[in-house]
């Protein structure tokens, strides 16, 4: 399928030292891709680049075909995400909440909203206040938003923190419907390695700021070793090759 996203070369650096340099990944319509790695690897960072919410200062990002950098609005209409923290206003019912979204989309109709609030299984919820949601819950009103717009890509920061087991997999449920019905593309970082083999087609593991490898999760090039078996072995071989 035609590529979402095509990252190439991609560097920035802060003055801590830390970002990310010379990433390069493609995304295409309708799939799941997953980005792991430990704290500082870099994720956080990339995806926000991604997102329009930091300026790379090296490289290109294409959305959708279009230079991020040159056609800024035109490339991020198709993009929703949520990055480090899904904020919900619990005074606010599902329906108030995603009401209040709506108002960054003048030609959206209502409809919409309980179209999105279906999407993510809150349509019974839709005029309960936020406040009396689980955890759980709030991160699907979170997505909703995210799929307010209709968007063609998707990026989720650590999506699942702070989640109980059925959180997950209400939310797990969720994206993988999305995808495979509608063809939303997902960009997904996550330290819960085994859940998001669980949904993602790929993963990229990223070590100290580089997307080290890319791996298709079906081809099980692991072997015996468990998906996060296989990337912290990727990521300390990494390690000991710089280190020489």
């Amino acid at each position: 399928m035609e590529a979402v996203l095509k990252v190439s070369n991609v560097g920035k650096r802060f003055k801590n030292g830390r970002g990310v340099q010379d990433v390069s990944l493609e995304i295409a319509g309708g799939e799941v891709f997953g980005l792991i790695g430990p704290n500082g690897a870099g994720k956080t960072t990339l995806l926000k680049l991604i997102a329009g919410l930091a300026r790379p200062d090296r490289g290109r990002i294409e959305l959708f075909g279009l230079d991020a950098a040159t056609r800024f609005e035109q490339a991020m209409a198709g993009v929703g995400c949520i990055v480090e923290t899904a904020h919900v206003y619990e005074k606010l019912t599902a329906y108030g909440q995603l009401r209040q979204a709506a108002r960054f989309y003048p030609s959206l109709p209502d409809s919409r909203i309980d179209q999105a609030l279906e999407q993510v299984g809150l349509s019974a919820y839709r005029h309960e206040k936020a406040g009396s949601f689980s955890l759980g819950m709030k991160q699907r009103l979170a997505l909703a938003a995210a799929l307010l717009s209709r968007p063609r890509l998707v990026v989720l920061d650590e999506p699942t923190n702070g989640l109980d087991v059925q959180g997950i997999a209400e939310l797990r449920t969720a994206i993988r419907s999305l995808s495979a019905e509608t063809g939303v593309a997902f960009l997904i970082s996550s330290h819960l390695v085994h859940d998001l083999g669980l949904i993602a087609g790929r993963v990229g593991i990223m070590s100290e700021g580089r997307l080290i490898r890319t791996e298709a999760v079906d081809e099980g090039l692991w072997g015996e070793s468990s998906l996060e078996q296989f990337s912290m072995a990727q990521i300390q071989s990494d390690r000991e090759a710089r280190l020489g």
